[in-house]
């Protein structure tokens, strides 16, 4: 990597707090940590092992279940061991790495969201035709498409960072190496261009989510009041989803760093709070997903119960 100044490693500042708060911090996030992987796991393998892999919605939601300790496993365990550290550095190209896997694991749930969005749409809005719109060779197409847009989403904002001079102090004021606090580093002002590549993006984003929650909305009114409840518990489900990851995201993003610097508490929803929330959100407001949930590891209780016997 070129480097334009003898920068090798930066200083997290992190979250500034007491040692007392630290240490319950350090149990708090290591509990959600864990949390997050069993949740999203328990989805993971319920969804793999029962007929609801056939299923397009629940195939989406399979990914996503995927996505989300692969998100956050990119930020909360430097996060956590840095609550226990006095000097917290970060090296150069970590840094970079750090950036670029956050933008891509994070833009790659973005786009399995509208996918998401796209086939309860279909369902709602056009039922008779929906097994040949939403068929499984359209939904790997999403999926790989939403690959391909965050690969080169990442890719564009760790050359805009790459290119940046360096020439004031190393210390972030944050938990992670992002691109607006790294800015804020930089000798010249590129803060339109994080509003292009990340403010921007997730802002269209979230819009076009909104827009698509509302056509089903105004669709359900000539659905009868059961198969109303049901829509709007599946779609209720989904609109919390992308509210508690898109709300704090736009807002760390869009805002200019003269608007105050309220970035860590924010990004603490979409990269902690949203992905340990996923899991409770799908299954407790889904009877399909309980009911499998209960088969599937009744099943694999059984099994391992007559294995040790």
């Amino acid at each position: 990597m070129e480097l334009h100044n003898n920068v090798t490693e930066f200083i997290l500042l992190g979250l500034l707090m007491k040692k007392e708060m630290k240490t319950m911090c350090f149990v708090i996030f290591l509990a959600c940590y864990l949390a997050i992987f069993l949740g999203n796991f328990i989805i993971f393998i319920t969804i793999t092992c029962s007929h609801l892999m056939q299923q397009p919605m629940y195939y989406f939601l399979w990914h996503l279940s995927f996505m989300d300790p692969c998100f956050t496993s990119t930020i909360v365990p430097k996060l956590i061991s840095d609550l226990t550290d006095t000097r917290k550095t970060i090296s150069y190209n970590f840094c970079m790495t750090q950036l670029f896997t956050f933008h891509l694991f994070g833009a790659v749930e973005m786009f399995i969201l509208v996918s998401m969005a796209f086939d309860r749409y279909v369902a709602i809005c056009k039922p008779l035709h929906y097994m040949i719109i939403v068929n499984r060779q359209r939904c790997n197409m999403l999926i790989l498409l939403a690959w391909g847009v965050a690969f080169w989403h990442s890719i564009a904002q760790l050359l805009m960072i790459l290119r940046l001079p360096f020439c004031g102090p190393n210390q972030i004021d944050h938990y992670m190496c992002d691109s607006k606090p790294l800015l804020m580093l930089a000798c010249i002002d590129t803060h339109v261009a994080i509003i292009a590549n990340n403010g921007m993006v997730a802002l269209v984003t979230f819009l076009v989510l909104i827009s698509s929650y509302i056509a089903i909305l105004y669709n359900l009114q000539r659905y009868s009041s059961e198969g109303r409840r049901k829509a709007l518990s599946t779609c209720g489900s989904h609109i919390m989803v992308v509210v508690l990851f898109f709300v704090p995201c736009i807002s760390t993003y869009v805002p200019p760093p003269s608007a105050g610097n309220n970035d860590k508490e924010f990004s603490i929803f979409y990269t902690v709070i949203a992905p340990m929330l996923n899991p409770l959100i799908y299954t407790l407001r889904n009877a399909e997903m309980k009911n499998a949930m209960q088969k599937v590891w009744s099943r694999k209780i059984d099994l391992l119960f007559n294995v040790n016997i």
